[in-house]
Order: C-alpha cells, then structure tokens, then sequence
C-alpha cells in the first residue's frame, strides 16, 4: 500500500520533470527507510522531510550498511502519460542495499520518496515527501532488495 503526502499532490508529475530538465542541476529524488512508522493518514499531512524524520512516532533505519539513496535523473524516466485511461504514472528503479544487516538488524515498515532540489549536499527541511509506501522487510546480512517500479498513478 502506498500513501502521497498531501503537498506531492498535484505536484508530483512535475517534480520529477523537474529532475530529468536538471532544473536544478542537481536535484533528484532520495529513499528513506523507516523502521517505526506513524499512520498513514499522519504522514501524509508532513510538508517536508525533516518533519517526517523528527516526528516522534518515525524513527528512521539504521540497520548495519544503511544509507539514503538518492536518484538522480539519469536513474530516473519521465512519467508516463496514458491518453486511454487518462492517467500518468511515475516509476522508479529497483535499489540495492548491500549486506543490509548482520550486526545491527531492523525490522521495515516504510519507504519514503522525496523529492529534494540538490542530492548532493541534502537538506531535509527543502525536500519535499512524495510518497509513503509500506515494507515488510527485516534485514539479517544479506541483500536487501526493494523492487519500487511505478509509485504513483495520477488520474
């Protein structure tokens, strides 16, 4: 199940144009992990990362080899629009996070997908959420796998 923070909507399509203009440069979007999650209807009203991040009932991943990935706008396709179900869609690849675990595991509940103006020196307050979407992952060492393809369906 997913969720769209209430400031991605309508917006969301856009941002990611946004990404593959290079408008700005460097922006793209970042994956965090959450291993304790507030509801689906609380996050939703966050109007930024940093919000998201400092809530009381979030508490991000910090399994052994944990990082935020971020995309930039060579990982990434402009959304796709369907003229026959008058819809758009926005897709992201597949991430990877290499021995995920092993001396400090976590349990995951959630993914969040933000857009941020400038991945390579991220402000959390500046990226906006665009996304929620529920895992159900425990890392142990191995791989870790998420499989994202389309997020999002606009109609």
């Amino acid at each position: 199940m997913s969720t769209q923070f209430n400031i991605a909507k309508g917006r969301s399509a856009e941002l990611v144009r946004k990404i593959m203009a290079n408008d700005p440069a460097n922006s793209g979007l970042i994956i965090v992990l959450l291993k304790t999650t507030e509801t689906d209807a609380v996050l939703a009203d966050y109007d930024n990362l940093q919000l998201v991040i400092d809530a009381a009932g979030n508490v991000e991943a910090d399994f052994t080899n944990y990082t935020r990935k971020v995309l930039g706008d060579a990982d990434l396709a402009l959304p796709v629009v369907d003229d026959g179900a008058n819809t758009q869609s926005i897709a992201i690849p597949a991430v990877q996070y290499v021995s995920a675990g092993g001396t400090l595991d976590n349990t995951l509940v959630k993914g969040i997908v933000a857009y941020c103006p400038d991945i390579t020196a991220v402000v959390l307050a500046n990226c906006i959420p665009i996304t929620a979407h529920d895992v159900a992952e425990t890392t142990n060492g191995n791989n870790l796998n998420l499989n994202a393809g389309i997020i999002l369906t606009s109609s």
